[in-house]
């Protein structure tokens, strides 16, 4: 694992990614942690996301009719 020192912060950004740590109940370091890695995350699906934010564990369950899928649109013609 690698290290990484981060200098000249602003007292403000300390104090609020303190305050942060403390209502996630994790260590000020841990949530830097966690900051730094969903920034760099690779984005997922559109679809995977759809269904985090509206799938059946949020209390959500749609059900999708029965039919056959489209004829893409030919631009072209």
């Amino acid at each position: 694992m690698a290290n990484l020192s981060v200098r000249k912060l602003n007292d403000a950004v300390v104090n609020r990614l303190r305050l942060r740590a403390a209502i996630n109940g994790v260590s000020m370091e841990e949530e830097v942690r966690q900051i730094l890695e969903q920034a760099v995350s690779i984005p997922s699906d559109l679809g995977d996301m759809a269904v985090t934010f509206f799938g059946v564990d949020n209390g959500i369950n749609l059900e999708l009719s029965d039919h056959a899928p489209h004829q893409p649109v030919n631009l072209l013609e």
